[in-house]
């Protein structure tokens, strides 16, 4: 099964780039998807979308410098769509572990859902950034979306985080190099590295292509590919039920 940890749904003219629910309907059809996470700053348009597209879920984009987030947030947490959340500090202008994130982590925690970091930009998204969130809240299950990026020294600084801290996750979309999947799942574990397109700024014909060509066994490309979403999310009794 393929499953894949990160798509974002919405128009983004900045990049000549969009994903309808037609689309994104289309893409999982495609590309022979089981299920998929997506999101977008406007929640009410992700709670739409995956209420109508089997397969796909959401993950609440929280905003922590907006008003009422805690209480948005766990709101949507209750809707059977919602595996998570998704932050984006380098957007949105915050520290991941900035005192106003504690609540939200802590509400996680007792939830036992995880949590999407973009992960791969200075100054807010680097992974020692990411890590002292971690430090704080160490039984927090903390997804490194992109896995440092395009960077070498955020890619291997990922992998050392996740490497330290046995509650984080690697997310693999947007990250140029195919050989440091099979490090990753060699020094991480087969079972904390995940796949994701970031559809649909990056293709998921050449993501998938990415983990196929890793050097990884079949067994553990089945793993990176879906297994392992599949379990961190909880979805796999409503995958058997679909």
């Amino acid at each position: 099964m393929i499953f894949d940890a990160h798509m974002h749904v919405g128009e983004f003219p900045l990049f000549d780039v969009r994903l309808d629910q037609g689309g994104l309907a289309e893409l999982m059809r495609e590309h022979h998807y089981a299920g998929g996470c997506v999101f977008h700053p406007r929640n009410d348009m992700v709670r739409a979308i995956v209420d109508a597209v089997p397969g796909a879920w959401g993950l609440v984009w929280v905003n922590p410098r907006e008003e009422g987030h805690l209480d948005a947030a766990c709101e949507l947490l209750e809707h059977p769509r919602f595996l998570g959340v998704k932050l984006h500090p380098l957007l949105d202008g915050y520290h991941p572990n900035d005192p106003m994130l504690h609540p939200l982590y802590e509400a996680l925690v007792e939830r036992d859902l995880p949590v999407l970091v973009h992960c791969g930009h200075p100054i807010f998204t680097l992974p020692w950034s990411i890590e002292e969130a971690v430090v704080e809240f160490p039984a927090l299950r903390l997804i490194l979306g992109h896995m440092g990026h395009g960077n070498i020294v955020y890619i291997n600084g990922a992998i050392d985080v996740a490497e330290r801290n046995p509650h984080v996750f690697l997310e693999t979309s947007g990250m140029p190099m195919h050989t440091k999947i099979k490090e990753a799942v060699e020094r991480v574990g087969p079972e904390r590295v995940l796949y994701g397109s970031d559809a649909p700024f990056h293709h998921p014909s050449v993501e998938l292509q990415k983990v196929r060509v890793s050097g990884l066994s079949d067994a553990d490309v089945n793993r990176v590919l879906g297994e392992n979403s599949i379990r961190l999310f909880g979805v796999e009794e409503m995958l058997h039920a679909a």
